[in-house]
């Protein structure tokens, strides 16, 4: 029968059923509202125990904006290479390890200010009563609170908790950190106001603020941190948008102090301004350097020629020159300023070919306009090399040195001073050629001047040295007044649309709607999952809808649920649902046997599939209600491997059906009159060692006839299908065979075996009874089995396989508590 064992723990495949899954969420409300109250809870302490967070904005152009003053004879300046270009230059720079280093350093964020509130310590950057003035070139404490309680008059008390015997430092002028010994323990130390402190981890003096006066006994904390590390909070937190790659910048901080962001931003587009009009002059810079080095050098040449002239007349007493001489002298000294024109700017062309082979950062080239270059490939080409070796520089402090873009700068930069170069080369050689031309014509001129007095001829040359260390000197300062002009006229190309305020705003990370409806989500789908999984993987029986769908065996009747401690329901309670319930099934009997005429004496078989689903509960009252209506009825435990009959009716079960079968006792012996009028019972008896073939034998079919002879109605209580095949050996006796399938209790799968064996012309004549029905619980939720009789799966099993685990079944009595 091992075959018919396990088709009894199989399942049958259905549809989900989605009724049950709503009435199985209906009953689990109390865990609905437990997981949401959970849920609700956590979340509110999370929000009390998070500091806020906040994102403010500040929004920023990058624009063309051109000096007015420039000329194609001035143009002295950096140019960017349009806006596109700035706005990518730009955004690096916002990136850029190197500006946020700066205003860190500049708001000194480095130092906090904190007071205790309930669950933390919170930031109160510009809300602190004090100040703390760290002493140059000292080191400090990080990353450890120092508590500063204020006590009366001026004095305040420092205490830190050491755990540890060392501790890390920094120096936030150098940017150096060291490890500095301290007391193991508890440190504490009384100072005055604006007394220096000097402790090897803390240097420097607290100083209330202006109108502060009333600190006394209260509390705060002062904070050093790593400086690189808050670079790195800043830099990551800086959020910088360029929407629609427009000429347009937002950039948004975050952080849980609302001061600290409005100072961080405004500050960071400061030094950004700073930083681009710094670069934008950088051309202009340089020239003026290269200026003020030629007016020193030109200054002392004029004065020293200056000193001669005057000292030359004075001696030879020289007060005038005739107008040819001085013809000749201007002529000559046009020619000698146009020499010194043409080696300034061969000078230039020389220093700049040295430069531009041997410099690496080639961003220190002078404006080519102070030497009069005014060469439009050479003034591009430059403008070009010097505005990528400031884009270089910018990248250096941002991105590796192998990166591609590196390659590709250097790349760009090699091919334009190839180029550079050969219009130096040809430059030069025209230089080189004119200035000859013009030494020739000098020398001609020269040789009228030999002509002269010797007197006239120095006095002419000191002269001509005097006029042209004159010229060159206001061909200098007017560059230099020039380079003045531009550089105090130039303004950043970065315009400040919204500078950043605190407007108001709301936590970004606390939005405390969201969080409690997440809350409440979270709290749902625990019992939801619960309910689907349950539903999903629930294979027993939950209402006489489902038998029928799953099965064509007729529904002889429904029983309802037995809240006594007794099966004699239709004897002691004859009143009750139950009592009518088996009435309303002894009247289908009845009509069933009128349908088949059927005369005589009749047989009923009950069984179930398993143990614990009523069978002998139903066995009982259905031979009770025929008794009752005047019948002789009879009740056959045939059970012989589990008798259970025998108590509820007060009687031993030292003889009974087994006794009869072996040939020991007679058919007067076994039966047993009880204390319902009409109903006489036979047990089963002692536990047999064979009992299927005692069923099967030829002392059964004789003990049927017999019993037939003298009684109306005989109930046999036979053994659960599922478990043996002695109910099936017993179907020929019965007249009508009742299967008794038990609410929340039997298995669709079990209804599988009736079904098949029905099917099959093997059980004719078949009804269904369903027992334990509980309107209320038809979907098998909220209540319990609520009845007293019958035995546990686990202990029928064992009987019918001969196994004994006391253990085990002990066990599966206390998870089937658990289960209900």
């Amino acid at each position: 029968m091992e075959d018919e064992f396990d088709l009894t723990e199989q399942q049958s495949q259905s549809v989900f059923d989605f009724k049950a899954f709503l009435f199985r969420v209906l009953s689990f409300w109390k865990l609905f509202l437990l997981f949401i109250a959970v849920g609700v809870f956590i979340v509110y302490q999370q929000n009390i125990r998070k500091q806020k967070s906040y994102r403010l904005h500040t929004q920023i152009s990058i624009e063309e904006e051109s000096n007015p003053l420039f000329t194609s004879n001035t143009s002295l300046t950096f140019n960017w290479g349009g806006v596109s270009g700035k706005v990518q230059t730009i955004i690096t720079s916002l990136r850029s390890r190197s500006i946020h280093e700066q205003v860190v350093d500049n708001l000194k964020f480095y130092q906090s200010y904190l007071k205790e509130s309930r669950f933390r310590n919170d930031d109160i950057y510009g809300a602190a009563p004090f100040h703390f003035d760290i002493a140059e070139d000292s080191y400090q404490l990080i990353n450890i609170p120092i508590k500063v309680t204020f006590l009366e008059g001026n004095t305040f008390e420092l205490y830190i908790n050491f755990e540890s015997t060392q501790y890390q430092t920094q120096n936030f002028d150098t940017k150096r950190k060291s490890k500095v010994d301290v007391p193991l323990g508890e440190f504490r130390k009384e100072f005055q106001l604006g007394e220096y402190i000097n402790l090897p981890f803390l240097n420097g003096a607290l100083e209330l603020n202006e109108n502060e006066n009333d600190v006394s006994k209260k509390e705060y904390f002062i904070q050093f941190h790593d400086f690189d590390a808050v670079v790195s909070k800043y830099r990551d937190n800086l959020l910088v948008e360029n929407p629609r790659n427009s000429a347009i910048l937002n950039l948004s901080l975050k952080d849980v102090n609302k001061a600290k962001i409005v100072d961080y931003l405004n500050e960071t587009v400061r030094v950004l301004r700073e930083d681009q009009l710094n670069r934008k002059n950088q051309f202009v810079t340089n020239t003026i350097n290269f200026i003020d080095q030629q007016l020193d050098r030109v200054k002392s040449q004029l004065i020293m020629n200056s000193d001669s002239l005057n000292n030359y007349k004075e001696e030879n007493r020289i007060f005038g020159v005739e107008d040819e001489s001085l013809f000749i002298n201007n002529k000559l000294s046009i020619l000698e300023t146009q020499e010194a024109e043409l080696n300034r700017r061969l000078e230039y062309y020389n220093n700049l070919e040295s430069y531009l082979i041997n410099s690496n950062s080639l961003t220190e080239i002078p404006a080519p306009a102070v030497a009069g270059i005014e060469d439009s490939n050479i003034l591009i080409n430059i403008t070009s090399i010097n505005e990528l070796s400031v884009q270089k520089a910018k990248y250096g402090s941002t991105v590796r040195k192998n990166a591609s873009i590196f390659a590709d700068l250097n790349r760009q930069i090699d091919g334009l001073k190839t180029v550079l170069l050969e219009n130096i080369k040809s430059v030069k050689f025209e230089l080189k050629r004119d200035l000859q031309i013009t030494r020739s014509r000098i020398a001609e001129e020269d040789t009228k001047i030999r002509k002269l007095p010797k007197t006239q001829q120095q006095l002419l040359d000191i002269q001509r040295q005097y006029l042209l260390s004159e010229k060159t000197y206001n061909v200098f300062l007017a560059k230099r007044g020039e380079a003045d002009i531009i550089k105090s006229a130039n303004v950043s190309d970065i315009l400040i649309i919204d500078p950043a305020k605190d407007t108001g705003g709301n936590p970004i990370d606390l939005k405390l709607s969201s969080r409690y409806l997440f809350a409440i989500i979270g709290g749902l789908l625990p019992p939801l999952l619960l309910a689907f999984f349950l539903t999903l993987f629930d294979n027993k029986i939950h209402n006489p809808q489902v038998l029928e769908k799953i099965s064509n065996i007729p529904l002889l009747g429904v029983v309802g649920k037995n809240y006594l401690d007794h099966n004699l329901v239709a004897h002691l309670k004859p009143r009750s649902t139950l009592a009518e319930g088996f009435r309303a099934i002894r009247s289908s009997l009845q009509f069933f046997y009128k349908k088949h005429n059927l005369e005589g004496s009749k047989t009923i078989m009950v069984t179930s599939s398993v143990s614990g689903e009523g069978k002998t509960f139903c066995s009982i009252n259905i031979a009770t209600v025929f008794a009752m209506s005047g019948k002789k009825t009879i009740l056959l435990g045939l059970d012989l491997r589990k008798p259970k009959i025998f108590g509820d009716f007060n009687i031993e079960n030292k003889i009974g059906v087994v006794n009869y079968l072996i040939g020991q006792k007679s058919i007067e012996d076994i039966v047993v009159e009880t204390q319902v009028p009409n109903l006489h019972v036979v047990t089963s008896g002692p536990i047999p060692p064979n009992p299927s073939e005692l069923l099967i034998s030829d002392k059964m079919k004789e003990l049927i006839e017999t019993l037939k002879k003298d009684y109306d109605y005989i109930i046999l209580d036979t053994p659960p299908v599922g478990l043996v095949s002695d109910a099936l050996a017993l179907t020929e006796f019965a007249d009508a065979s009742v299967y008794v399938v038990r609410q929340d209790y039997t298995k669709k799968g079990m209804i599988n075996l009736i079904n098949n064996k029905y099917d099959k012309g093997e059980v004719q004549n078949l009804s269904f009874v369903y027992n334990d029905y509980d309107r209320k619980g038809k979907y098998g939720y909220g209540y319990g089995y609520g009845y007293g009789y019958g035995y546990g799966y686990g202990n029928y099993a064992n009987g019918y396989n001969d196994t004994d685990h006391v253990k085990n079944s002990v066990f599966k009595r206390i998870t089937s508590v658990f289960r209900r």
